[in-house]
């Protein structure tokens, strides 16, 4: 059985989240540790005893899903079902941090700080109240793009921002435009479309001045080529070299989430098995909606290792 290992992104977090992990394994709160130092605060209180507001804003949940992600695949390294036994990684938007950090890409800390800051550079990039994403439900990725062109009109921006599954696609953009986008895409056979809890329009070129601010942060650590291929969200393919996967990385700011593709790559590529690793189970929703074939396991706490053994 080929195996994938894929990592949650901005919407998975809930407060208590990797407590039980990093109470059954040392090796998980060893990352908690690790990021809290890097940070320079205690982020492991806020996600384990804080106020979900808090941690939902966008530069407290995005080192804070890394971190519960490495502690899970810490865990999983105990256990026996490491990086070795895996053929890629891939991760939804701020996952593919997780993913690169979990194939040795990048270390805990620089990611921890790489996040911190992507979180703030995407939250400053539109003012609160400008932009809005939405989800819509039932319609497929060119429909969708069909969907945005339609909706953008006096210079206001909406793009196709998420290629989530065969029925799932996020817009973002300008408020007024993504709402339009909505009404446009209910026209068109849309079972639903519902505006997303978010508080920035990321994945649009709205975030433009968010990816120079991560061009210049990514600069300032060293990539090394990951232990095994990372699938990258822009490109929906297997990516290797460190140079790559930094230029990568700034364009995934402002760029498409190809997830549908990214699964039906590796998909094609001959994996059979996905580990969810870390909060939440969206991603394995999608992927059975995406591929059925393929076996999907959410693993984001000890009794889901325990699982595994069994």
């Amino acid at each position: 059985m080929t195996r994938a290992l894929v990592f949650p992104g901005q919407g998975a977090q809930a407060i208590g989240m990797g407590k039980a992990l990093a109470d059954a394994y040392p090796e998980a709160k060893a990352i908690f540790d690790e990021v809290d130092e890097a940070l320079g605060e205690k982020l492991s209180a806020m996600i384990w005893e804080g106020d979900v507001e808090t941690l939902t804003l966008t530069q407290n949940a995005q080192p804070a899903l890394m971190a519960t992600s490495l502690a899970a695949m810490r865990a999983l390294e105990v256990e026996g079902f490491g990086l070795d036994q895996a053929s890629y990684v891939a991760g939804h938007s701020l996952g593919e941090y997780s993913a690169l950090a979990a194939a040795g890409a990048l270390t805990v800390s620089d990611t921890a700080r790489l996040l911190r800051t992507r979180g703030l550079a995407m939250q400053q990039a539109v003012p609160v109240g400008v932009g809005a994403m939405a989800a819509l439900l039932g319609l497929d990725f060119d429909t969708v793009k069909e969907v945005a062109l339609e909706a953008a009109a006096e210079g206001e921006v909406v793009q196709a921002a998420n290629d989530n599954d065969p029925g799932q696609v996020v817009v973002s953009g300008h408020k007024a435009a993504v709402e339009r986008a909505c009404d446009i895409a209910k026209a068109k056979g849309a079972k639903r479309a519902v505006l997303l809890p978010v508080s920035a329009p990321f994945h649009c070129v709205l975030m433009e001045p968010a990816a120079k601010v991560m061009a210049e942060a990514l600069e300032t650590v060293e990539i090394l080529t990951p232990r095994v291929p990372l699938v990258a969200n822009v490109r929906a393919a297997a990516v290797t070299d460190p140079a790559e996967i930094g230029a990568l990385l700034v364009e995934q700011v402002m760029g498409s989430v190809r997830w549908r593709e990214s699964v039906g790559y590796m998909a094609a590529n001959g994996v059979t098995e996905i580990f969810e690793v870390g909060a939440g189970k969206a991603l394995s929703g999608m992927i059975r909606r995406i591929d059925k074939s393929i076996a999907c396991r959410a693993v984001g706490t000890p009794a889901d290792i325990e699982k595994l053994k069994s």
